[in-house]
């Protein structure tokens, strides 16, 4: 292979008081915290979501299933436009979210756009541990005298995410992968921040392997974390360890 690796590059200085590592750590910055505030969104949205397609009013399952229709079937590339072009243009504060900086604007689509598309997909893992539950567990709270709110709240949601934990770790997962999406509307993230070094450098391959690599150690860091919490929420019979 003829290419000359020069990973110095990164030292070199894109501007007077920043070199392309620093581009490099800025957007890995951005995706750290478009991640973690979007998966705030989907497990607060998709929780809420997943009990209602449990509960006994058909109101209430009926909105659920419409939700995750919606959002689960329109292409995610599509909704982060239409969260950053078109949403704003219906709110009636619209004109106040245009006036924001740009980075303000872009990450707050971002955010809201990635944390709704998962929550379609935590809402359905979610119903899914519920459902997986015996039917005696719900009974048996209510006959103790808890109203159903508290019966999911101390009795079915603790044991149904124990049961879940593995595919909501990949949802976690992929919501930092699904970031490098947000480029699209203009967001400087991670994978944004390697295609603008090789347009200034033309070091391809120096840029994606860097930004390979930064993409795994969010991944690894994930999957430790998870690793740690499903093995000290362990319950035999209901989860799964290795």
């Amino acid at each position: 292979m003829s290419y000359k690796w020069d990973w110095g590059v990164f030292l070199e200085h894109a501007s007077k008081n920043q070199t392309y590592l620093d581009w490099m750590l800025s957007g890995f910055e951005v995706t750290l915290m478009l991640g973690l505030s979007a998966w705030l969104i989907a497990l607060v949205v998709g929780t809420s979501l997943g009990v209602m397609r449990t509960l006994p009013n058909r109101a209430c399952r009926a909105i659920g299933a419409a939700y995750v229709e919606l959002f689960r079937n329109v292409p995610l590339l599509v909704q982060f436009f239409i969260w950053y072009f078109a949403v704003p243009e219906l709110m009636p504060y619209g004109e106040q979210f245009k006036q924001l900086p740009p980075f303000v604007q872009q990450f707050l689509a971002a955010m809201i756009c990635l944390g709704v598309f998962t929550a379609a997909r935590v809402c359905e893992q979610v119903r899914s541990g519920i459902n997986a539950l015996p039917r005696g567990q719900k009974n048996a709270g209510l006959a103790n005298g808890l109203t159903l709110l508290q019966t999911y709240r101390y009795v079915l949601l603790p044991v149904s995410f124990r049961i879940v934990l593995p595919p909501i770790t990949s949802e976690f997962l992929n919501i930092f992968k699904n970031s490098a999406i947000a480029s699209t509307i203009g967001l400087m993230e991670l994978a944004a921040q390697g295609r603008q070094l090789v347009d200034y450098t033309a070091h391809s391959y120096e840029s994606f392997m860097a930004v390979t690599l930064l993409y795994a150690l969010i991944s690894l860091c994930v999957m430790a974390i998870m690793w740690r919490i499903e093995r000290l929420c362990y319950i035999p019979g209901l989860s799964f360890r290795k």
